[in-house]
């Protein structure tokens, strides 16, 4: 700011927010401007602290400010006690910075105040009673921080005029206990109430018992376990809003609940049971996933809810078909049924939901095959039909979905070959998963032109013929993935990495992977494929790949898992494979592997001997087998003789035999990440 602003000593209003683009730290001589009424940077550049200017207004003999607006800088330190004496202040905005520390006590001098927002800073400690003083507070807004401690009666008792309060971060980690006596009667009448990770419960919080003007109810991770209070239907409400997700609330949601034109409904991750309510025609967004809801889902639900944009039934117990009713739904983006006990065909009116953005219905018992209307989704992003026994080919209209993220086919009964458009009319894919189906012929060239590319998984097939030398050019496995390229969507993916099948969420992005493994691949491991150096899982087993082990493996500097076991690959084992420093899960068994297994520097850490088994010219730690100071043959007493050929023929039996009823047993033994 220029310094002659300063010697404006009549400046009552200052308003430089937004587009200014004002950089640098607040000046101690805005403190001289004592007759500054309202003061608005909103949306600028500015760091440091706010002591030397709230320390020099207060220096006015009589400060003047009523509206300060500080929201979105970078501004940082403790709110300073001084500005207990900004009496006149109505208004204190100071939102989405990073200021820390506590809420001074001084805050209760500001009876004058109005409207309190500390959002989105990295503020901490209890939050002081002194707030309570505050008799004309109707915003108190203090969301995302990371406050203690304990609230009482005494923080609210005075705030008569309060209609909105947000409070606490969505997070599992509860620190802020409410304490308060079940036969408090409030003072106010709240509108909007957002109260996250914090203890409210075990009861349903009978402080609401009162407020029957209340519009927007947003209660998530409080420890509630409680069925939804009789009192609380008498209070007749038409929200706007009422998520009550994370908790742990039970029984059948009342059907008498009512809500105002494009409301919103989230009981997620509850213990509610009984068939799915419907509640309103008003509703657009209802989000019912996690819970213990049975029975069919509404043959009507697309005419009782149409204007649905959102609708997130997930992981309960529903069974029966997919009704046809939901094409009347046309303004629906997000379509999640997945983990459900559903069962029959896939209805064919996916070109009345031309807007569908995440369309989800994996884990079910669906049947038949994928309808040529679902490639008429031309906006979808996620795309996410595995574990269901669908069957036949790969629709051609599939390419017509080129903006999809994600396209996950896996575990189903699909066959045919892997059709070349997905590389060709795909071009945004992030994530290929074809996995467990019985897809033959070739991998396609027109893979390798999907540049964003980062989970690859074609395991568990029947394709066949040579690697693609041109997977090297998959840049996506080169560089890292750019924020902009993602979308959120709290879907799961399941990954075979570090021996066992993992199940990401929220850090699927991190992932890197390609599967390869048991198809009927053969010919050597293209050297292209070690360019793809952020690759962290590459699993080529149970093939019929030949030749070496590629010299340039080591280049694979971010790998955690190297699967090669069961092909029949030759020669040694590349000593720049010691320079894998993030590598902890290692098979290189039953192939034709000779010489000294390496050592140094990741191989002190691969020390069990099955990493190695089955590869019969293999010598030296881990194994028994000792090599000759050459290096490169056994001992001649570690020399195989014909009868244990024989044994090894039957060692190499019951590891297939192991192998079949491990995958068996690895769908009840599911790792979560």
């Amino acid at each position: 700011m220029p310094n002659w602003l300063f010697n404006l000593s009549s400046l009552t209003d200052l308003d430089l927010s937004s587009n200014y683009g004002i950089r640098g730290q607040l000046s101690r001589n805005l403190g001289n401007l004592c007759k500054l009424r309202a003061l608005n940077l909103n949306s600028n550049n500015i760091f440091g602290t706010l002591t030397e200017v709230i320390d020099g207004l207060s220096e006015c003999t009589n400060s003047s400010m009523e509206t300060l607006d500080l929201t979105f800088n970078q501004l940082s330190g403790n709110i300073p006690n001084s500005l207990g004496f900004l009496k006149n202040l109505r208004s204190l905005r100071l939102r989405n910075n990073s200021f820390t520390g506590s809420i001074p006590d001084t805050i209760g001098n500001l009876s004058s105040l109005e409207q309190l927002y500390l959002s989105y800073n990295q503020m901490s400690g209890a939050i002081p009673e002194s707030l309570g003083k505050l008799v004309s507070l109707v915003y108190l807004d203090l969301h995302e921080n990371s406050w203690e401690g304990v609230i009482t009666e005494a923080h609210l008792v005075n705030m008569s005029r309060l209609t909105e309060i947000s409070i606490g971060k969505l997070s599992e980690n509860i620190s802020v206990v409410f304490n308060i006596s079940p036969d408090w009667i409030p003072p106010f009448k709240l509108k909007f109430v957002q109260i996250q990770s914090c203890q409210l419960g075990p009861k349903f919080p009978t402080w609401l018992k009162n407020q029957d003007q209340l519009k927007n109810l947003i209660i998530n991770f409080a420890r509630i376990s409680d069925s939804i209070p009789e009192w609380f239907l008498r209070l007749g409400l038409h929200l706007d809003e009422l998520d009550l997700a994370y908790n742990n609330l039970s029984g059948m949601p009342p059907n008498s609940l009512q809500f105002n034109l494009g409301s919103n409904v989230d009981l997620s991750s509850n213990s509610f049971k009984g068939p799915l309510p419907l509640w309103s025609s008003n509703l657009t967004t209802l989000y019912l996933r996690n819970n213990s809801f049975s029975g069919p889902i509404p043959r009507d639900i697309g005419m009782v809810l149409p204007l649905l944009t959102d609708l997130d039934i997930s992981r309960n117990s529903l069974t029966g078909g997919i009704p046809l009713s939901i094409g009347n739904m046309t303004s629906l983006t997000t379509l999640v049924i997945s983990n459900n006990r559903l069962s029959g065909d896939i209805p064919d009116f996916w070109s009345n939901i031309p807007d569908l953005y995440i369309l989800d219905m994996s884990n079910n018992s669906l049947t038949g095959r994928i309808p040529t209307s679902i490639g008429s989704l031309s906006f979808v992003k996620f795309l996410i039909l595995s574990g269901n026994n669908l069957s036949g080919k790969l629709p051609s209209s599939l390419r017509n979905c080129t903006s999809t993220f994600s396209l996950d086919l896996g575990d189903n009964q699909l066959s045919g070959r892997l059709p070349a458009w997905i590389g060709k009319d795909m071009p945004s894919l992030l994530i290929l998963r074809l996995r467990n189906n019985s897809l033959t012929g070739n991998i396609p060239s027109s893979i390798c032109a999907l540049s964003s590319l980062h989970i690859l998984d074609l395991s568990e097939n029947s394709l066949s013929g040579i690697i693609p030398t041109c997977l090297g050019n998959l840049s996506g496995f080169k560089a890292g993935l750019k924020t902009e390229d993602t979308e959120p969507y709290e879907g799961r993916l399941q990954v075979v990495a570090k021996g066992r099948v993992l199940v990401y969420q929220s850090t699927l992005y991190l992932v890197n992977s390609i599967d390869l493994s048991s198809n009927k691949f053969r010919g050597n491991i293209p050297a292209e494929l070690t360019s793809l150096f952020r690759l962290g899982t590459l699993n080529l087993s149970m093939n019929g790949l030949t030749g070496p082990i590629p010299e340039t493996i080591g280049r694979l500097e971010r790998i955690e898992t190297l699967d090669l076991s069961m092909n029949k690959l030759t020669g040694r084992i590349p000593q720049s494979m010691a320079a894998l420093t993030f590598l902890n899960h290692l098979n290189l068994s039953h192939n034709n592997l000779s010489g000294r297994i390496p050592t140094g520097n990741q191989f002190q850490t691969l020390t069990d001997p099955s990493i190695y088994e089955g590869n019969i010219a293999l010598c030296g730690d881990p194994l028994p087998t000792k090599c000759e100071n050459s290096g490169t043959k056994p001992y001649p007493g570690g020399n195989v003789d014909e009868d244990e050929n024989e044994e090894d023929d039957l060692e190499k039996l019951w590891f297939f035999l192991v192998v079949g009823l491990g995958y068996f047993l690895g769908f009840w033994g599911v790792c979560a990440v």
